[in-house]
């Protein structure tokens, strides 16, 4: 198969393994840059076209894995629906990965199919910071920005009035943000499932360094294999099939009320999980895209 890997760095860790384990099973992989794309949008020939060093090549895969920013999303997905349109497999479709996006509808879809999830309010008006706050359960909390990734934009207020001044400040530069309440049974850890298909293929437990709250491995966190339980697996797994996708890093918290989603990513870094627990996971995908592919260009999945 010819296997095209959206990324914007070649020389990232999960883009090297991907292209490793294509090539181990027998593929042609091809790293592409989609701000380097650009597409012919008809409705007898849909293409998409990369200009590399003034060369245009025509693009032709079989199948498609996105690695896609968060900083270029608009544009990585109108790339990767172009590739849908032209009838490309996608592992995880452009549809999917906006909603994933958007931490307000992830949230609002994964409440609708009855997701365990911390409790989460959003308002946009200051008047209502005081309402806000107490639907969750008042301080301590987390104020999270819509768009954060990587625990950027994402602080926890130990008192309310911290809470209240933090809220009106992201308001005031009309930053968009969902108040949640702080799971302190959790302990400053959060467990990483790595879904492939309707399987949970790793997991692996992330700790704050001491002093910090968020456990993300690119704020100092620390990863070492764990366990699940039954529980665990099902909700990792439901939740990744309530965004549509096939490939996702599913983010729980353990708390006294059994364990609850914070998160659903859609292009989940692979050095920490194959590192921490040992697995092929770059392989897994691979190996999931050859048999899925077989069913046919994509059909999108989950609704919303």
């Amino acid at each position: 198969m010819k296997i095209g890997i959206l990324s914007r760095n070649s020389q990232l860790y999960s883009t090297n393994r991907l292209v490793e384990a294509a090539k181990e099973r027998g593929h042609d992989p091809q790293v592409i840059d989609v701000l380097k794309c650009f597409m012919n949008i008809t409705a007898n020939d849909p293409t998409v076209h990369s200009k590399v060093k003034g060369e245009v090549t025509k693009l032709n895969f079989d199948a498609v894995i996105p690695r896609i920013g968060a900083s270029v999303t608009a544009y990585g997905t109108a790339v990767l629906r172009q590739f849908e349109v032209g009838g490309v497999y996608s592992v995880n479709e452009s549809i999917a990965i906006t909603r994933s996006r958007d931490k307000l509808r992830a949230h609002q879809l994964l409440a609708r199919k009855g997701v365990g999830m911390p409790i989460t309010s959003y308002a946009h008006s200051i008047d209502a910071t005081d309402e806000i706050i107490q639907s969750v359960g008042g301080a301590p909390l987390i104020v999270k920005i819509i768009e954060s990734t990587h625990g950027n934009g994402v602080v926890l207020a130990e008192t309310n009035k911290a809470a209240e001044s933090l809220i009106n400040a992201f308001r005031s530069l009309h930053a968009d943000i969902l108040v949640q309440e702080f799971i302190k049974e959790s302990g400053g850890s959060d467990i990483r499932c790595f879904v492939v298909g309707d399987k949970v293929i790793a997991a692996m437990q992330r700790s704050a360094k001491e002093g910090e709250f968020r456990s993300n491995l690119h704020r100092g966190g620390s990863a070492e294999l764990t366990k699940l339980k039954p529980e665990e697996r099902a909700l990792a797994v439901r939740a990744a099939k309530v965004m549509g996708l096939d490939v996702a890093g599913v983010d729980l918290l353990r708390s006294a009320h059994g364990p609850l989603v914070i998160e659903v990513n859609s292009s989940p870094g692979l050095e920490g999980i194959e590192k921490a627990t040992g697995k092929d996971v770059a392989g897994a995908i691979i190996k999931h895209i050859e048999k899925d592919s077989l069913k046919g260009p994509n059909k999108p999945k989950g609704k919303g």
